[in-house]
């Protein structure tokens, strides 16, 4: 009697795991990715994150739920990259790529990209796809790049409109040796301050402007205090899209098919808010009282040459050759 009361309350057991309390079977707990970045929680980087995250949940079923941090929570852009290196973040988005492979930093070489167009045709084609391996032996895996877009130049007293006016200028720019250089080049003196630190250094005139791109320029209020913006286009960049490798390996197949498949999807679905998002953006600014003027590129485009050789020494002129020939087809 003893074994069959046993073995009853055993089966009980079991059966109470596997059975939600109304006698349902319960759904398996989703595997939790995160996903960190340093933009504003309001931006459209971050309404690409949440739109791959329903785009994962729905093409896995539910198995598989991406968590977003967004507006720096877990650092800024390099303790981002670090982080998904370690593994202690999965998934990671940013321009901060020197630990990821430097040789990605060459999309920004100075005034490489004529429009959007010309952008995304590169990204997609040939020498763009063959980017996206870069990385691997360094622990990570490349699920694609959003636009972080072309930057222009801000100041607090006076408009950049010439390479003179950045002379001597203290000038806030990211950690990105291409943009570092070419300031360098440029006679700017350039200060890489952490993203979330830009709106004080400005109030405490630690510089006086900087090279953003306008949505960042935007969200983050930096019109406030440097108010006279300059469109210049004068370099491109990504907020490349990475993954820890070793997390992406160990997920089974289909899971893996479901990330790629949503990355690529949000990098089409974001490129079409883009052009809406900037003419949204461009008139809030001048409603906002912002100057706007427009930049001459050519006198900056002669003055920025040497960028060219210096990074073709670090990189390969080879790499620099093959991608200055596609980013102009």
């Amino acid at each position: 009697m003893l074994d069959r009361m046993t073995r009853r309350f055993l089966m009980v057991a079991l059966v109470g795991t596997a059975l939600s309390p109304l006698g349902l079977p319960q759904a398996a707990e989703a595997a939790k990715l995160r996903l960190a970045h340093a933009s504003s929680n309001d931006s459209l980087i971050n309404k690409a994150a949440l739109e791959f995250q329903r785009k994962v949940k729905e093409k896995t079923n539910g198995e598989l739920e991406i968590v977003v941090f967004p507006d720096g929570q877990l650092g800024d852009e390099d303790p981002i990259v670090e982080g998904v290196g370690t593994g202690s973040i999965d998934i990671g988005l940013g321009g901060s790529v020197d630990a990821i492979e430097p040789r990605l930093n060459v999309v920004s070489l100075p005034f490489l990209f004529q429009n959007n167009a010309a952008i995304h045709g590169f990204l997609d084609g040939p020498v763009g796809q063959e980017m996206l391996g870069f990385g691997q032996d360094r622990g990570y895996v490349l699920l694609g790049a959003l636009d972080s877009g072309f930057r222009q130049f801000a100041s607090e007293k006076t408009a950049i409109t010439t390479p003179a006016d950045l002379s001597g200028l203290k000038i806030r720019t990211p950690p990105n040796p291409v943009i570092l250089a070419t300031m360098r080049q440029l006679g700017a003196l350039a200060e890489a301050i952490p993203f979330g630190q830009v709106y004080t250094s400005l109030q405490a005139n630690v510089v006086s402007a900087v090279e953003p791109e306008i949505r960042d320029y935007y969200d983050s209020k930096w019109y406030e205090v440097a108010g006279k913006l300059s469109i210049a286009n004068y370099i491109w960049t990504a907020n490349w899209w990475f993954m820890n490798k070793d997390k992406m390996d160990a997920l089974p197949p289909n899971q893996q098919a479901a990330l790629k498949e949503a990355a690529t999807e949000t990098v089409v679905w974001y490129r079409g808010q883009l052009d809406s998002t900037y003419a949204r953006i461009l008139d809030e600014l001048k409603a906002k009282g912002v100057e706007v003027s427009t930049v001459d590129p050519a006198p900056f485009r002669t003055a920025v040459t040497p960028v060219y050789d210096e990074f073709g020494a670090e990189w390969g002129e080879d790499l620099v050759r093959k991608v200055r020939k596609a980013a102009s087809e």
